[in-house]
Formats: C-alpha cells, structure tokens, sequence
C-alpha cells in the first residue's frame, strides 16, 4: 500500500508543479484517502475530518482531536496536526513555517470547498498580513483515480460480487405483494450482514409505473404480477464502490417488456463492442444511443451511458452525449454500461455492468445474468 501512496504523492507534487501551485489543499474526502491512507470522514458537506496540506517538501495532514490518532495510524508519511479552531484559524499559522516556505499560491479543490469556507480561510489569511493568493484547482488528483491498480480492482471487484450474492438471495424471498421499501430494505440488509460497510448509495427498488423514475425511491408500492420491476444497489467494501441495475418481470414477460428488454440488451452489447484503449466516451454512449435509435426508443433514454466507479460511486470517466466530458479510454479503467429505456405509464429497463478495460477491449466484471427470474409465486 506505501508504495502506491509514494507514487501518488509524486504525481500529485507534478500536477501542482505544472499549474504553477505552491501548497495545495486536498479536502475532496476519496482525493484525501487515495493520497494518504486517511480513512477518516464524517460525511458533512462541510466535513471536518482532515485536510492534506501539500507542498514539494511538506505532507501535512490537518484534522481535529476526533481523528488524530487514526490519522498517525494510517498515514506514517505525514505529519499530523490536531486543530482546535478549525482549519481556517490553523492555515495562518502553520503556512509561514512551511519547509518549503510560506507559498504564494495556495491551491484548494473548488468542486469541495464551500463559500463559507473560502471566506473563512482567505479572510484569516488576510488578517494575518500573508501574501497568500488562494487558486481553486479541479481534477488535482480524480485524474489519476481514473486508473485503477491491481489492488482496486480485486477491491472493486469483491465488492461487486458481495452485491451480487446478496441480489441472489433476495430473489429468493421476493414475492409478489412485497413493497418496494421492504425489499430495498432486504437487499441492504443482506449485502451488510454479508460484510459490506455500507450500501454504495440508497438501494433503488422500482416496481411497475415507478421504473420509468431512473433514480426512484422505493415507497410503499407493491409489487404485483404484470409489471417490470428495476433494481439498482451496490456495496461499498473496504472503501471501494460496486454498482448494479438489473429489470425484472413478474410473471410470464409480455410482448412490450420483451420488446424493450431486448432492445436495451443490444444497446448494451453494442457499448461493449465500443470499449477499447484509444476509443472516446462519447462514442460509446453513442454506440449505444444509436442501437436504440434503430428501435425508435432512444428519445426515451434520457442519461448518460456510464460513469466511472472507484472510491465514489461517481467518478471519472463519464460516459455522455456531453462534448466537454469526452474522455479518451485507457486500459486500466473501470466504468459502467447502463443503457435504459423509460415510459411514462409503463415502467422502464435498465441493464447496468461493469467493465474493466484491457487491452483487449471490455471484461465484464459481472458474474450475475442480465435476464433473471421473476419472484416464485405466492
């Protein structure tokens, strides 16, 4: 594990040398464990778990009296430093007797930090008379996250198969007559009971009309024979993120569900063809966009193709119509595929894998089939 926090702290130190910043600030919680080892949060917007302090002689890790020896546990390359009045009173005193001196340009990861927060900070600063120009940064480090290493991806992986087990068991229970809300419930608790230290997200369970909402919240519906049903879960294990959706039909499947199932397949296994080193994501949501544009149905899929997966459950690459997301693929990624069709009234289908690109093109992470069976009858 050390040798892979050396080899980030040195990429990181070269990405602050190109865009000319002194110190920078790491406050994004998954930047801070993937630079550090620091597995502390306390899940606030506004969270006050830790801060990196870095500079190209530094590693300071800021934190308060809750995380301090947990931080000296998990971080030997870093100096911990316990603050009692917050981050914004410690900076000013702690930047002018920096190894590497007090820095000119003070980067912070503007997709984290708060309005409140830069105030607070950029006013200490000036009241301590430092000539401290604070420089907000993006992708400082969720750039290097987009390739996985060995070690993330048996961790992502065994994730995903804790998921998918704790699927298969639900389908054993499920039955109709079931609400939504008890079986999210049902699939939750089977994936914590089997060792996940979270859900990755709130489980989505979506019965009948419902499925035409890609991120419903399971409710009080039933679920009843003569509708689709979509699922979409994952389990966060040892800090890393799985995702699934799969769509399911009570009962012997009609014309219309099969329909819609097969051409959401298709669009599916067309992005698969897509993926390869070199390839662009927007390419491979377009293999898929248009597959289902044969069918007449892609006004009916509204989101993005994919998205990567790793500390978050969002990360890079995104796989979109979206010009200024086109990303180029490289072997190493791990992303989703989850092409969906969804119609007011009906319900909807969503497919969604994970793959890891090889050289080759697309592995397939997932060991559960696409089409399953519906819930044994009462």
């Amino acid at each position: 594990m050390y040798d892979f926090i050396e080899s980030r702290i040195h990429r990181l130190r070269q990405s602050m040398a190109e865009a000319d910043i002194d110190a920078q600030l790491v406050l994004i919680e998954e930047n801070r464990r993937y630079i550090s080892g620091f597995t502390g949060e306390d899940t606030g917007h506004d969270e006050s778990a830790g801060a990196l302090l870095i500079t190209p002689k530094d590693l300071i890790l800021l934190t308060d009296s809750r995380y301090t020896q947990q931080a000296k546990n998990e971080c030997p390359f870093f100096e911990v430093i316990t603050y009692k009045k917050g981050l914004a009173k410690e900076l000013p005193v702690l930047l002018p007797g920096l190894a590497s001196g007090c820095p000119g340009r003070l980067g912070y990861e503007k997709r984290k930090m708060t309005c409140e927060q830069f105030e607070m900070i950029h006013g200490e600063i000036q009241k301590a008379g430092l000539s401290v120009e604070p420089v907000g940064t993006v992708d400082i480090a969720e750039k290097f996250r987009r390739i996985k290493s060995e070690s993330e991806i048996d961790a992502i992986t065994n994730a995903l198969f804790l998921a998918e087990n704790a699927f298969s068991e639900l389908l054993e229970i499920l039955v109709p007559g079931m609400t939504e809300r008890d079986a999210a419930w049902a699939l939750e608790k089977r994936m914590r009971e089997a060792g996940a230290q979270s859900v990755s997200f709130p489980v989505i369970v979506a019965a009948g009309a419902n499925a035409a909402l890609p991120h419903a919240t399971p409710g009080d519906a039933a679920i009843q024979k003569g509708q689709p049903v979509l699922f979409d879960w994952g389990a966060r294990l040892n800090g890393y993120c799985s995702d699934t959706s799969r769509t399911i039909f009570i009962g012997k499947p009609d014309s219309q569900f099969e329909t819609i199932f097969t051409a959401v397949y298709d669009a599916q296994q067309k992005a698969f063809d897509a993926v390869k080193p070199g390839a662009y994501t927007m390419d491979i949501d377009a293999a898929a966009r248009d597959a289902l544009k044969e069918k007449a149905l892609d006004g009916y899929f509204g989101h993005g193709l994919g998205h990567g997966v790793g500390l978050a459950i969002h990360e890079q690459p995104s796989l979109s119509p979206v010009p200024e997301r086109n990303t180029r693929i490289e072997e190493g990624m791990v992303f989703t595929i989850e092409p969906g069709v969804y119609i007011p009234g009906w319900g909807g289908v969503r497919l969604e894998n994970m793959v890891l690109v090889t050289r080759d093109g697309a592995e397939v992470l997932n060991r559960l089939p696409v089409a399953l069976p519906g819930p044994r009858q009462q």
